[in-house]
């Protein structure tokens, strides 16, 4: 478990962090900017699929303890993960109300349009703009579901 936890801390920022200064560096000398970053994103989800399947063939590994054990330990193990749990609900409601603030910003502006020139098409465009709000109050749901868990 020692090498899980030197290749987390240390050999996975390092990573990435030589590929954003060799995405900066390729940018500099001339390459399209789109290009560089396609190549940043294909190296950041590899490097995150390899770290996901290292974690859990470790996490598969542990888990040969015997219930008894594993039932003593719950207890301890679950108080760790307090924090991971409120960042997640965190994470989850900025990004639903960053993702519902893009669709509404998208569908509203629209809606008026149309409902401008058309007053019978009002109930149907508010249809979408009620869709990009509903975006945001599934992250409200899913962080309160994860708020209860911890």
């Amino acid at each position: 478990m020692l090498w899980l936890t030197v290749l987390l801390v240390l050999v996975v920022p390092a990573a990435l962090f030589g590929s954003v200064l060799y995405a900066l560096s390729r940018k500099a000398h001339g390459k399209p900017a789109g290009r560089v970053f396609k190549t940043q994103l294909v190296v950041f989800a590899v490097i995150a699929i390899t770290v996901s399947c290292l974690v859990f063939t470790a996490a598969a590994a542990g888990s040969t303890q015997t219930t008894t054990a594993a039932a003593a330990q719950t207890q301890a193990d679950t108080t760790g993960f307090k924090g991971l749990g409120l960042l997640a609900a965190g994470i989850v409601t900025g990004l639903a109300g960053i993702g519902g603030g893009i669709a509404v910003a998208a569908g509203a502006p629209a809606a008026i349009a149309a409902s401008s020139e058309d007053p019978k098409s009002f109930g149907k465009s508010l249809i979408f703009v009620a869709l990009g709000e509903s975006i945001a109050l599934y992250g409200v749901v899913i962080s309160i579901l994860i708020l209860n868990k911890v």
